[in-house]
């Protein structure tokens, strides 16, 4: 088992998340105190399962909003809006 340093882990997560790949199992040290475990995983495991998520809308419910009516642009409102706030 192996030990590293929030620090350490952070800069080299990659080559401690190989080591855990090939079966190693690392210890992470807040100032001397450990306060995790990083071990290889298991797919046997049921706590891994994700449940799968009916999608929230789908993009052809989703309705085209009509054009404006009159064509003048964001800026000429906006300026409007600021007129008429004063």
């Amino acid at each position: 088992m192996n030990t590293v340093n929030i620090a350490n882990l952070k800069a080299k997560l990659s080559h401690f998340l190989r080591r855990v790949r090939n079966g190693d199992t690392i210890i992470v040290l807040d100032r001397h105190v450990p306060v995790a475990r990083i071990v290889p995983h298991e797919p046997d495991t049921d706590d891994d399962a994700v449940p799968s998520r009916k999608p929230a809308a789908l993009l052809s419910d989703f309705r085209i909003p009509p054009k404006p009516l009159c064509s003048s642009g964001s800026l000429e409102v906006l300026l409007e809006q600021r007129q008429q706030n004063r």
